[in-house]
């Protein structure tokens, strides 16, 4: 569910996931301009509803229509996967009273939110510890403001990372800081960093930066945090298409660790799987439909 959809790699990804685990179920695009639009339709009303994938921009408009939050929905504020659950009427589960004798079904509808376990795998597998006397991890400096940016905060947040925003908008990003904790930088200034670093050292020392500004900005980071000493620092685009974006280019051209929107895109995707089909996903197969689809044409 989503508006101007047409690029989205989900639908190959989960079918492909159905027809490996001989499942008969079907994952299709559902592109509307409003949360209303879809909501009032045959297919959502429908006792065949299993539950949707959500993304832009529907990601907080969908949540009135869910019965249950997770904690993760909840916090992040935003809501990229709904699950929908079915019983009788009149059983334990539907009706705590039991009085209900019709034998119709009723529906909870779950919303939870992936993306940030998207961020959190790849990154927890990448990152160094710090050796600074305390369980911190380290410092994510997080580029943008929007809802992917608080999913990369709550991300950060369970790393056990000191967090430093920057966007153009000023006020999104101290709206991230309230929530998550951190702090906002005013620029990319070598001098502003640097007095925003929680440990003073004679350079900055980035743990990770997540940008999840579009890729349409191609943005770059300033020529000093890609130093030698940088050489543990992990970059990470959530942008998967295009495949390789001026950011991931730059990271990879100074030789850092890297992590593509590819990545997140199944790691998440295989949590979706799971938690409408209760069962453990085909990663490998989901892995390799997402690269079929976004590695570059090389023809």
């Amino acid at each position: 569910l989503g508006h101007n959809i047409d690029y989205s790699v989900s639908p190959q990804m989960h079918n492909a996931a159905f027809r490996a685990c001989n499942l008969p179920h079907s994952y299709q695009r559902s592109d509307y301009e409003t949360v209303e639009e879809f909501v009032s339709t045959k297919f959502f009303t429908s006792d065949t509803f299993g539950g949707a994938s959500v993304t832009i921009p529907h990601k907080q408009s969908i949540m009135p229509y869910v019965d249950v939050l997770s904690d993760a929905a909840r916090s992040i504020g935003s809501v990229n996967t709904v699950t929908a659950a079915y019983h009788e009427k009149g059983s334990k589960s539907g009706n705590e009273d039991g009085d209900d004798g019709d034998a119709t079904q009723k529906r909870t509808l779950y919303g939870d939110n992936t993306d940030w376990i998207g961020i959190y795998s790849p990154l927890s597998q990448r990152i160094a510890t710090t050796s600074s006397g305390d369980d911190t991890k380290g410092t994510i400096l997080i580029l943008g403001g929007g809802g992917t940016a608080r999913a990369a905060a709550y991300a950060a947040q369970k790393l056990n990372c000191d967090i430093l925003y920057y966007n153009r908008t000023p006020a999104k990003a101290h709206k991230l800081a309230t929530v998550f904790g951190g702090t906002v930088l005013p620029s990319l200034e070598e001098t502003v960093v640097q007095s925003a670093m929680p440990y003073l050292t004679d350079r900055i020392l980035l743990t990770a930066v997540i940008s999840t500004l579009p890729a349409a900005a191609e943005f770059t980071l300033p020529d000093y945090l890609l130093v030698e000493g940088n050489a543990d620092m992990v970059v990470f685009d959530v942008n998967y298409k295009p495949f390789i974006t001026p950011l991931l280019q730059q990271a990879e051209d100074a030789n850092l660790k890297v992590v593509r929107g590819s990545k997140m895109l199944w790691t998440q995707g295989v949590k979706q799987f799971e938690m409408w089909m209760e069962r453990n996903a085909p990663y490998r197969i989901m892995k390799s439909v997402v690269l079929e689809n976004c590695l570059p044409d090389t023809k």
